[in-house]
């Protein structure tokens, strides 16, 4: 069970990475909304509900099942 200063700890490094995340995104002129929504469009395609829903297996596993 973690303690109330542990999850202190934690959300401090949490926002120390996302800080991180947003200045190299800046850095690289990367849209960090629209890669994530290209991200999430190609994840939907690649592990589609019907196939993907309850299993941890890679993709070519969930897909190689259909055949």
């Amino acid at each position: 069970m973690t303690t109330e200063r542990q999850a202190e700890r934690v959300r401090e490094e949490v926002a120390d990475v996302f800080a991180y995340l947003l200045q190299l995104a800046d850095h690289l002129d990367i849209d960090l909304a629209g890669a994530l929504r290209e991200k999430v469009r190609r994840n939907e395609q690649r592990y589609p509900v019907a196939l993907a829903k309850g299993r941890a297996d890679k993709y070519d596993q969930i897909h190689a099942d259909e055949t």
